[in-house]
């Protein structure tokens, strides 16, 4: 997919923002922050990618959202509405779209990673769950996850009862995986830059765009290219823009 770029105008990127961890006071002091970003960002903005876990939990029930957000989907809608490109990718914790997105806040969502041409660079853009080396038992979890049977039966679960079960399970998920995703493994051990690396032995890209780690990396892969971790909004707040010549990995407020 090939993206316009025109002068002056910027690409945005960022991830994991977890709204609703660790509960909703703070979720909505991280949420306003998000939206500061976003109206800041809307001056130059030509596109923005939110790059997946944009909510620590969510699921599309047929006449159900789950309550809260308020101030995050509406600053979505309004940027929508000025002709600013959006695109969403489903992370680990928000996989369970279906349509809302499209149909309400007419931005697409995406469950693959995705690739694009601007202003002459390639981008490689997923989440980067379940991608590279190792974490099998995660990966088959991937696939029950995203079974639609499965989801199926889950939407048969009263919401009351199903995203207060969901919560828990996510907040536990978090627990106990957050400090092994904000650890940096080496250079050569991070698994996304190794399948970035993977990728490359196929197909040229300049850069790779990632979230998922909740650690904020920018790493040489190639002789041209680099892996850019976005990092997250719990510690970081931390995001990437695109200037037509370079990416660069910034940190908001700091």
């Amino acid at each position: 997919m090939e993206l316009l770029l025109p002068e002056g105008k910027r690409i945005y990127f960022a991830s994991d923002f977890h709204l609703g961890a660790p509960d909703m006071e703070k979720s909505r002091e991280r949420e306003r922050l998000v939206v500061r970003w976003l109206d800041e960002a809307a001056r130059d903005a030509q596109h923005i990618f939110l790059v997946g876990d944009l909510f620590d939990f969510w699921f599309e029930y047929k006449h159900t959202i789950p309550k809260g957000y308020t101030r995050l989907l509406g600053k979505l809608a309004e940027l929508r509405d000025k002709g600013i490109g959006i695109s969403v990718f489903i992370g680990n914790h928000d996989m369970w779209m279906d349509g809302y997105f499209e149909e309400e806040l007419d931005i697409p969502v995406y469950y693959e990673p995705q690739t694009y041409t601007i202003a002459g660079k390639r981008f490689y853009i997923g989440h980067g769950d379940g991608l590279g080396p190792g974490d099998h038992g995660y990966k088959f979890l991937k696939k029950v996850f995203r079974n639609p049977l499965c989801r199926s039966l889950f939407s048969l679960i009263h919401p009351s009862w199903g995203i207060a079960m969901a919560n828990y399970w996510s907040r536990k998920s978090r627990a106990s995986t957050g400090s092994q995703l904000e650890e940096f493994l080496g250079e050569e051990d991070e698994w996304l830059a190794i399948y970035s690396k993977e990728i490359l032995q196929k197909e040229h890209f300049d850069y790779f765009i990632f979230g998922h780690r909740h650690l904020p990396l920018d790493l040489k892969v190639g002789e041209n290219s680099r892996y850019i971790n976005l990092g997250d909004w719990l510690n970081y707040h931390s995001y990437a823009d695109f200037d037509g010549q370079t990416t660069t990995l910034k940190y908001y407020g700091k």
